[in-house]
């Protein structure tokens, strides 16, 4: 798994407004390289989803340009593109009824329903051994529809990996799951990004908390902006979540792991 490319994204002054003038980016530029593990923050209404969208080759840019693995949005079949990205989507609606090596295995085909005519013994040996990677090997032969909503979500981590994906694209994977379930989503994502060092993620979270310890950069936006962009050491700091999330925010670092908490003797009213 992996990409040749030596960008896998590359934005340069893109904004995206909508039809009626309303602006959801404004002017940003970020570039993606293999092997980095992003972490995309920002309040409600930041414009984290409009961006990820474009680096999903999902949507077009209002203005600048979006080259995503090398290839020009405007000038590119998007279709194409997508093939070679990944993207886990909890509004995914695959069959209940489906064994969880029958869910991963649609994502071999880019189908909600299985196509068995297109799996042979590779693709099942894939599915198997990416369940392994992500801690799931235990679900096999289990109906989706008997897994917690965490073990769903490693579930379809596994499904966007079965094409060999060089950009794997992740929208609030933690959201709603209670802490076990969290942590081990995040230890399955430590263990891709060591297991496949040239795979590029992008991770989407409102909270530190949600960020695996093998985060490398993080961009951070405010109001359709971005207000810092660069390694995960120097931008997920006191000052830049303070200024990204309109509050004196207090962040730490423990074994790898981040965590923000309000800054003492704030009391809520923004003063």
């Amino acid at each position: 798994m992996g990409s040749t490319e030596t960008v896998v994204v590359e934005i340069a002054g893109a904004s995206v407004w909508t039809a009626d003038g309303a602006w959801l980016l404004r002017d940003v530029c970020w570039t993606v390289r293999p092997g980095e593990q992003w972490a995309l923050l920002g309040p409600n209404g930041s414009g984290k989803t409009t961006l990820l969208s474009l680096a999903g080759a999902v949507r077009h840019p209002s203005a600048g340009t979006v080259r995503v693995l090398g290839g020009r949005l405007g000038e590119v079949s998007v279709w194409a593109l997508r093939e070679r990205i990944g993207i886990v989507d909890p509004g995914l609606r695959t069959p209940d009824w489906l064994a969880v090596e029958d869910v991963v295995l649609t994502g071999a085909t880019g189908t909600i329903q299985p196509r068995w005519d297109r799996y042979g013994d590779a693709e099942r040996a894939k599915a198997t051994r990416l369940l392994g990677l992500l801690g799931c090997g235990g679900l096999i032969g289990r109906e989706l529809k008997t897994c917690s909503q965490g073990e769903r979500q490693r579930v379809r981590i596994a499904r966007a990996l079965m094409p060999d994906p060089a950009l794997l694209l992740l929208d609030e994977p933690a959201t709603g799951l209670d802490l076990p379930a969290r942590e081990a989503l995040l230890s399955a994502l430590a263990t891709l990004a060591r297991e496949h060092l040239a795979l590029a993620t992008v991770l989407v979270s409102h909270h530190l908390e949600e960020l695996p310890a093998t985060t490398t950069h993080a961009l951070l936006l405010r109001g359709g902006r971005s207000l810092a962009s660069g390694p995960a050491d120097q931008t997920l700091v006191s000052e830049i979540v303070s200024d990204c999330f309109g509050l004196p925010v207090a962040v730490d670092r423990i074994a790898g792991r981040w965590s923000a908490r309000a800054a003492a003797g704030w009391d809520g009213s923004g003063r």
